[in-house]
């Protein structure tokens, strides 16, 4: 039965009650004198059977009704209007008009109340006011009440500062405190506190929940125990039951949020099915509108739309992540990116940016276009630019930085693409402007770019002593240059389209008899031979060569200045030698004349002989 119809049963018992001499005849009071029909000294007015019967020093007040004011004594400027209203009051500064308003006041002051049973129970509560049938009935000592409309904060008791403006609104609440509620039947069941309802059916059903904000029919209809949730606009956080903090500003915003918790939607429709999910935030119409999860960050029409169950995305721009129901940790800004994604961590920025993604993970895009056109399952892939790695279908780990960059790329793996086209061609790196830049390493600036195993750039071509240590010198392991086997060969079709005739060594023949000579791939095998290393030893060798010729020529210099000295002395001799046999022949001549003189004195001294 209508709670209002009841309490207009009840009435006639409680003046029956009053007819039944509940009220004594106080021995030291005076009546009026004499009997009222108009007006008194004091100030005092009173009219009806009864009425202000008991007063003693009380002034300006005015009574007119069946015993209304009927216990009033000491108490002043208090006004009743209608049988029974403020029957019991001693209080000051009352004014109740209607039925039994304010009918078992006592001490209470500053009370207005206007309408059947209005502030009914009151007894020493203040400042408080009623106008509407039944409004604040069951307050008894709560102050600073307001309650305007029928059955306005009907059961407050003790609840203080409440504002309910509308039927039956806040006509709940007991003990509640702080609360506003403007609109029939806003807070009608409340009994929490610092609640404000604004609209038809706003915070209807909430019991203990506290520090709620809603504003527009049904906003927080169904709230029970969520608190410090704010909700504007019609139906706005309509299903919230125990969720709390969350914010909704918008038609159907967070319509369906049960106990979802942390949650921020602005926009019609945002946030409209999640029910149970946390710490989200909506703005734009329809945004994150069919979530369930935790985490997300939506901005602009329809962003996040049908996600369902994924968590912790964020999308800013019209139907970015639009279609994405189970990804997660995804970053999507710009209109239609990663629109039909349901991948995880993705992140995409620019318009259309990985808009035709759908289970691919962990990609990157950057840029109008960019991992856009095709349906991409691919993972790990990263494009900054515009139209980057556009084609990309099925290939994974690619990165494109550069207009158009990776445009050929499709299904290849692990492709690099900066500043050029590159190739649709698995595990290579293609890098503009570079071929074209003629810069040879000639004068003091220019050097070389090395790269290991693991993808590291540097400077090649560094041999001073500050990068080194324990140097000593070669000696004889360059010898070892002589074991090794130079080729010539072609490289595989796949790496040198020209086939080339080229000249070298072969990595594996060279690890067997020098392992230091050899780069190594990851997995350990022989991939390069290092030939800068090869070129020392060959100078190592080339000088051992040159200190021997040296020496052999300095011998063969010591050997010539010997002959040199020889062929002088032989010289020398064969000047004596001639001397001698000059003097020889000398002698001989000498010898001869001797010899020619001697022989006819010889003959002369045998002829002369007897």
């Amino acid at each position: 039965m209508n709670p209002l119809i009841q309490l207009r049963k009840a009435i006639p018992l409680i003046y029956v009650a009053i007819g039944l001499g509940s009220f004594g005849v106080l021995s030291a009071v005076r009546a009026v004198v004499p009997p009222p029909d108009g007006g008194y000294p004091n100030f005092t007015t009173a009219e009806g059977q009864n009425a202000l019967k008991n007063l003693t020093t009380g002034a300006a007040n005015t009574a007119v009704g069946w015993r209304s004011l009927f216990t009033n004594t000491t108490g002043s400027f208090n006004t009743s209007v209608g049988a029974g209203t403020l029957v019991l009051n001693n209080g000051d500064d009352n004014t109740a008009t209607g039925v039994a308003a304010l009918l078992l006041n006592t001490t209470g002051a500053d009370n207005t109340a206007n309408g059947t049973a209005a502030l009914l129970n009151n007894s020493t509560g203040g400042n408080n006011t009623a106008v509407g049938s039944f409004a604040l009935n069951s307050n008894s000592t709560a102050f600073n009440n307001t309650g305007v409309g029928a059955g306005a904060l009907r059961s407050n008791t003790t609840g203080n500062a409440n504002t309910a403006i509308g039927v039956g609104a806040l006509g709940s609440n007991t003990d509640g405190g702080g609360n506003t509620a403007t609109g029939t039947l806003a807070l009608s069941v409340n009994t929490g506190s610092l609640n404000t309802a604004t609209g038809l059916a706003a915070l209807q059903n909430n019991t203990t929940g506290g520090d709620n904000t809603a504003i527009g029919a049904g906003a927080l209809n169904f709230n029970i125990t969520g608190h410090d949730n704010t909700a504007v606009g019609q139906i706005a956080l309509q299903n919230n039951t125990g969720g709390f903090n969350d914010t909704a500003t918008g038609q159907g915003a967070l319509a369906s949020n049960t106990t979802g918790e942390n949650n921020t939607a602005s926009g019609a429709g945002a946030l409209f099915n999640n029910t149970v999910g946390d710490e989200n935030t909506a703005t734009g119409t329809g945004s994150l509108l069919n979530n369930t999860a935790s985490g997300n960050t939506a901005t602009g029409f329809h962003a996040l739309l049908n996600n369902n169950s994924g968590g912790a995305n964020t999308a800013t721009g019209r139907n970015a992540l639009l279609n994405n129901t189970t990804g997660s940790e995804n970053t999507a800004n710009g209109q239609f990116a990663l629109g039909d994604s349901t991948g995880d961590d993705n992140t995409a920025m620019g318009f259309q940016a990985l808009a035709a993604n759908t289970t691919g993970n962990g990609n990157t895009a950057v840029g109008s276009n960019a991992l856009s056109q095709a349906v991409n399952t691919g993972s790990n892939n990263t494009a900054i630019g515009y139209q980057a790695l556009i084609n990309g279908t099925t290939g994974s780990g690619n990165i494109a930085l550069g207009v158009g960059a990776g445009n050929p790329v499709t299904n290849a793996n692990n492709v690099i693409c900066i500043g050029t086209l590159g190739g649709n061609v698995s595990n290579s790196c293609f890098i503009g402007n570079i071929y074209s830049n003629v810069q040879p390493i000639a004068g003091t600036d220019p050097d070389s770019v090395t790269i290991n195993s693991s993808g590291r750039l540097g400077r090649g071509n560094v041999s001073s002593r500050r990068y080194k240590h324990d140097i000593t010198p070669m000696d004889t392991a360059s010898e070892v240059l002589y074991a090794l086997k130079p080729v010539s060969f072609r490289y595989n079709q796949q790496y040198d389209a020209t086939q080339t005739l080229a000249f070298g060594l072969i990595a594996e023949e060279v690890a067997e008899v020098a392992p230091g000579l050899v780069g190594r791939n990851p997995n350990g095998e022989a991939e390069s031979v290092r030939y800068d290393q090869v070129n020392a030893m060959l100078l190592n060798e080339f000088l051992k060569e040159h200190r021997a010729f040296v020496e052999e020529h300095r011998k063969v210099n010591d050997q010539g200045r010997k002959i040199q000295k020889q062929d002088a002395t032989i010289t020398e001799l064969r000047k004596e030698i001639q001397a001698l046999v000059a003097h020889a022949k000398q002698q001989d001549l000498r010898i001869e004349r001797v010899s020619a003189q001697v022989e006819p004195a010889r003959g002369a001294q045998l002829v002369s002989v007897p």
